[in-house]
């Protein structure tokens, strides 16, 4: 799902609002951490969603 981060939360916690208008708790990917990719509020972004939480997710991308 594609999103803006909406909110920044302590601990590495983002709130993602996509473009379905669903808000997502999501956390950044191993990857992501990895490489050091800085992600800043209002950053459009790709969330990878639990199936069996939707309202949870990881950043896997930032456009």
């Amino acid at each position: 799902m594609d999103g803006v981060v909406f909110k920044v939360h302590a601990g590495g916690n983002f709130v993602i609002k996509t473009d379905s208008g669903i808000d997502v708790m999501a956390r950044m990917s191993g990857r992501m951490r990895r490489y050091r990719i800085r992600v800043v509020l209002g950053d459009r972004v790709t969330v990878a969603v639990s199936p069996y939480d939707p309202s949870r997710g990881f950043i896997v991308y930032r456009k």
